[in-house]
């Protein structure tokens, strides 16, 4: 298996996306010890008050997200994640976990030891800064999804999410940004924003009749970004996509 061929490679491009690291950093990230698993959709991953994985797992296809549940059963779907994503890196270091992590669609991932992880961090301070500015970057993630479900209406919430969506999907080059298929159904769209599925409906109707994307079942596509934008209320800031390129504080 070559290089370019390396699930690992993918954990590569990804800390390399939030610090800058030598070849060495690098080769250290490809020599960690790791399986491969797949997930079916709506299967656990992580639940909420069991003891931490003996590893933290990295999205190389599909879609993931993290919820909480209410003592009645209300779910809050509080982030979603895709190809490229660390899942539980706060494992490395909280022994209990807080949340539910469930696959959103089918998902492999690749499992990296955890014990290899921790000594890697520790001898490597250019990786272990990347992993903390990636945990920092979904401390951000998060404080936008408070914000998005807190003030913004549901047609803002909505937008919202889908332009977040498309932006990383772009970032990740998995699409252009501008069509795209939304892994999520009008419920688990709602438990996002929350919003009943009626009102999901609803919303997306109403986007569709003013011109801002135009839906084949789950395939959107946007028709005027910018206006999108502006109804959405959205500036990729939050998301923290191009860390390693910009300059030192």
């Amino acid at each position: 298996m070559s290089n370019t061929d390396h699930p690992m490679e993918k954990l590569v491009r990804k800390l390399a996306s939030r610090n800058v690291l030598s070849s060495e950093d690098q080769n250290a990230i490809l020599a960690l010890p790791y399986v491969t698993r797949t997930y079916e959709p709506n299967s656990y991953l992580i639940r909420e008050g069991e003891l931490a994985k003996r590893y933290c797992s990295f999205v190389l296809s599909g879609f993931a997200y993290r919820q909480k549940l209410t003592a009645q059963g209300a779910r809050q779907i509080v982030s979603l994640h895709m190809p490229g994503d660390i899942l539980d890196l706060q494992h490395l270091f909280l022994k209990l976990a807080d949340h539910n992590v469930q696959a959103l669609t089918k998902l492999e991932t690749a499992d990296v030891d955890r014990d290899g992880l921790r000594v890697l961090a520790t001898e490597r301070p250019a990786v272990a800064q990347a992993m903390w500015i990636d945990a920092l970057v979904d401390a951000s993630v998060f404080r936008e999804w408070v914000m998005n479900v807190g003030r913004r209406n549901a047609r803002t919430r909505i937008a919202h999410l889908l332009c977040e969506f498309a932006t990383r999907m772009k970032f990740a080059g998995l699409n252009n940004g501008e069509n795209f298929e939304l892994p999520m159904t009008q419920e688990q769209i709602g438990d996002a924003t929350g919003l009943t599925s009626v009102h999901v409906n609803r919303t997306l109707k109403l986007l569709a009749e003013d011109g801002l994307v135009y839906r084949d079942k789950r395939y959107l596509s946007f028709t005027d970004w910018e206006h999108m934008r502006s109804v959405a209320d959205f500036s990729s800031l939050y998301l923290h996509l191009d860390q390693a390129g910009l300059p030192a504080p």
